[in-house]
């Protein structure tokens, strides 16, 4: 077993490099995005046990993963890794009815008031509704409302959940890009989360509210599992799909899983105000309380 001390050395050396704005956007944007997005996949998903445990051990240099909460402690693949489960009762769901959950773990980015239909992936960098949504009615519906931006890093748990009791009556797949969702691409990309690829959930509370989610892929990760369709949303050509359903679920009941990493922005009415956890920068887990019903 590698030393502790070797390894904390090596993942300082690792953070030093990579905080380095230039070579960080470099290494991860300036490379055949798509290409090494499509091989990630495929790779993930080798279970050589030599691939396997070498993978493993290289996520776990390059991120803060924490397998102490998962459900195993063996896996089949570095994708089974990515994607696993946690013990029961791992991320309880808070139980107030006026609370919208966080629907996943993740680093609290741009949140705030929607002004009128614009929104920020970073202080001064706008982008607007309808170049996220594709969708007047969802433009409408979150006009002047309030948004809050998840990022989730590599090493972070990747499973999704439902916010609060809601009903899903679609899930648009939307083609992109699959730019680096980091605050250094954010930074220098405009538009950044109109421009990749993702998966745009659509849901309404028990009193007709719509609180929507918006599942944005990354480099190495370009799909969402859902299993409320039973299916992995890929969007291989230039346009978009929608997939009507009628699925009714509970707060905290697992919706889906990112293949690795990424975002979810979750939008909601004007009348929803932030919980006072939420803070940029801050890390939530899912389940914790995100945002309050007025």
């Amino acid at each position: 077993m590698a030393d502790p001390k070797y390894l904390m050395t090596v993942k300082s050396l690792i953070a030093t490099v990579t905080q380095q704005e230039d070579l960080n956007f470099l290494l991860t944007n300036r490379i055949p995005r798509a290409a090494l997005t499509r091989f990630m996949g495929w790779f993930s998903k080798i279970e050589q046990p030599l691939v396997r445990d070498l993978s493993i051990g290289c996520l776990g240099l390059l991120t803060d993963l924490d397998l102490s909460e998962a459900h195993k402690d063996r896996f089949r693949s570095l994708h089974d890794c990515f994607t696993r489960a946690l013990k029961e009762g791992a991320r309880p769901f808070d139980q107030d009815p006026l609370v919208v959950a966080s629907p996943s773990d993740g680093i609290i980015g741009a949140h705030g008031r929607i002004e009128d239909t614009q929104l920020f992936q970073i202080k001064g960098a706008p982008y607007s509704l309808a170049d996220l949504l594709s969708d007047p009615a969802l433009v409408a519906a979150h006009r002047n409302g309030t948004f809050v931006t998840l990022r989730l890093t590599a090493g972070m748990y990747h499973r999704f959940h439902a916010p609060h009791d809601c009903s899903i009556d679609q899930v648009t797949s939307i083609f992109g890009d699959c730019w680096n969702v980091n605050p250094i691409a954010l930074k220098r990309v405009e538009q950044l989360f109109c421009k990749n690829e993702r998966a745009v959930l659509r849901t309404h509370l028990d009193r007709g509210e719509a609180v929507t989610l918006v599942a944005v892929a990354a480099v190495l990760v370009a799909s969402v599992r859902l299993h409320f369709l039973d299916m992995v949303v890929k969007a291989r050509e230039p346009g978009m799909r929608a997939f009507s359903c009628d699925v009714h679920v509970r707060k905290g009941e697992e919706l889906g899983w990112f293949e690795h990493g990424s975002t979810i922005i979750v939008l909601a009415p004007s009348h929803f105000s932030f919980c006072k956890n939420v803070k940029e920068g801050a890390r939530i887990r899912a389940g914790e309380p995100l945002m309050r019903r007025g």
